[in-house]
């Protein structure tokens, strides 16, 4: 039985459109600065853009929870004469990244707190995963993240992912007490700015539990569920509400949330944005954003 297994909760473990609360944004001047000039073509071009933004930076997450959990693991067990003195130097993660990141751990050994740093280089690299990273990913860590009570900062040094210039802080709080897995997720001075310019500030949090495998000690079978809310604040008085209708769930065989459902207010138009559709809550990396009581729908490719 496994008393905590919180990483491995791949590229979409938190690609949840609500990272943000209280978000304060500034758009092109192609977007309508007056909330009753708001178009339905510009809605649904803004619903679209944030479940990518919040994809390309919680993805970040997941890769410092995988390397939280195998550092914890290399502590816990102890290590060898393998590389860097490391029992398994960052398998799973490397099969994420590939060879081009650099990883070290101050210090090495089984004290805490520590700090990994996973740096792509100034030039970035095109990763196993298919993503281009550029810049470093610092992760600092109080205790092993399993371990209730641990807390994990992530901040970034000049970092990119894909075209996503990525800038703030996350904090990852283990909350966890008698075998209930749980954590909460909070966003500070988070940024993601695109290179149009457009991009979007705010701070937020959002909440984790385990809803499946807490009692097997492989992480294949683990399932989570995801709830939050947020508000988004445009100049002009531009507002977007964003609640879970149902929690979204994300199993972490999969590399994408498969299940739930966003529901997205923009002043008067109502969206929601379905994480099973089109393929009843199959692994892909679609979600169908759907408004005007369903008449309209446009199929969304996650990164």
């Amino acid at each position: 039985m496994k008393t905590l297994s919180l990483s491995r909760i791949t590229i979409a473990a938190f690609a949840v459109l609500f990272s943000a609360f209280l978000i304060s944004c500034q758009k092109e001047s192609s977007l309508s600065n007056t909330t009753d000039t708001l178009t339905e073509e510009e809605a649904t071009n803004l619903s679209d853009e944030s479940s990518q933004t919040e994809a390309s930076f919680d993805d970040v997450e997941d890769v410092s929870m995988v390397a939280a959990e195998e550092e914890g693991d290399v502590s816990m067990y102890g290590r060898s004469g393998t590389e860097s003195g490391r029992l398994v130097p960052f398998a799973e993660l490397r099969l994420r990244l590939g060879p081009c990141a650099e990883i070290t751990v101050s210090p090495n050994d089984s004290t805490y707190p520590k700090t990994i740093t996973i740096d792509f280089g100034p030039n970035g690299c095109l990763c196993a995963d298919g993503k281009y990273r550029r810049g470093a990913i610092v992760i600092h860590l109080t205790a092993p993240i399993r371990r209730p009570g641990a807390v994990m900062t992530i901040t970034f040094v000049d970092f990119y992912l894909n075209r996503a210039h990525i800038e703030g802080t996350k904090v990852v709080s283990n909350l966890s007490e008698n075998s209930n897995i749980k954590f909460t997720v909070q966003v500070v001075g988070g940024k993601v700015t695109f290179p149009n310019g457009r991009g979007y500030k705010y701070d937020g949090i959002k909440y984790v539990k385990q809803v499946e495998g807490g009692a097997t000690r492989p992480i294949r079978d683990d399932v989570y569920s995801i709830e939050g809310r947020s508000k988004t604040e445009f100049n002009g008085g531009l507002t977007i509400n964003l609640n879970t209708e149902s929690p979204l769930i994300k199993k972490v065989i999969c590399p994408w949330i498969s299940n739930g459902v966003l529901k997205i207010k923009i002043n008067s138009r109502v969206l929601f944005l379905d994480y099973g559709a089109p393929n009843n809550g199959n692994c892909d990396n679609k979600a169908m954003l759907t408004w005007n009581n369903g008449n309209n729908q446009r199929l969304i490719t996650l990164p």
